[in-house]
């Protein structure tokens, strides 16, 4: 018997806070952005910003934003699927992002910022392109979000880790502004919520985060 299956029965039996969490990796442009969102969903226990899909191991913020890595910007989402679906953090995410863009995110261009999916097995694929057969029909245009074999997930630099609600101090073009206060300009001057809300009207889930 498969692990997993073990710990789905022992929590049938009683002990559900040994029970499995679940992953679930994609990429939305922004990883602070993403990062920012799924932390908000009830169910999930956690965001990490980092790096897949690309063939260079452990790559820095510098070398995947330069291009030739072949990496996305991407968070690795940690969620408990007794409080929620893969399939509803699937419909959520298309509703969070422009999956009709294939040349990146928004004010953010270039391969490395594209949307993108991850999946492990032919089950999470069924999953994922159910959830983008279904955001086709609602938006009524062609979603250009690939569904990729997942890979090795490299976590990013410790500065990009919770960086939407950090109150470390930076340097931005606005002057000296905490992490947090920078996040929410560049979210703002790069028009994510302006270009979701447009796409999605009520049923973008995040805008205004």
């Amino acid at each position: 018997m498969r692990l997993s299956h073990v710990l789905v029965l022992i929590a049938s039996l009683g002990f559900p806070h040994l029970a499995s969490a679940d992953k679930l990796v994609v990429a939305g442009g922004c990883f602070w952005c993403v990062e920012a969102d799924f932390e908000k969903v009830a169910g999930v226990s956690g965001v990490v910003s980092g790096f897949t899909g690309g063939t260079v191991e452990n790559p820095s913020y510098k070398q995947v934003v330069r291009g030739g890595t072949g990496h996305y910007e991407a968070v690795e989402i940690t969620f408990d699927p007794a409080k929620v679906s893969r399939a509803t953090l699937l419909d959520l995410f298309l509703r969070s992002v422009d999956p009709t863009d294939a040349g990146g995110q928004f004010c953010d261009r270039g391969q490395s910022y594209a949307t993108a999916i991850f999946t492990a097995s032919p089950q999470e694929s069924a999953l994922a392109q159910a959830a983008i057969k279904k955001a086709e029909q609602d938006l009524g245009a062609k979603i250009v979000t690939p569904v990729l074999p997942a890979g090795p997930f490299y976590k990013a630099e410790a500065d990009h880790q919770d960086y939407y609600k950090s109150s470390d101090r930076v340097l931005t073009r606005f002057g000296v502004k905490t992490k947090a206060e920078a996040y929410k300009r560049y979210r703002k001057a790069c028009g994510r919520d302006a270009r979701v809300k447009q796409l999605w009207g009520a049923s973008a889930p995040f805008v205004g985060n």
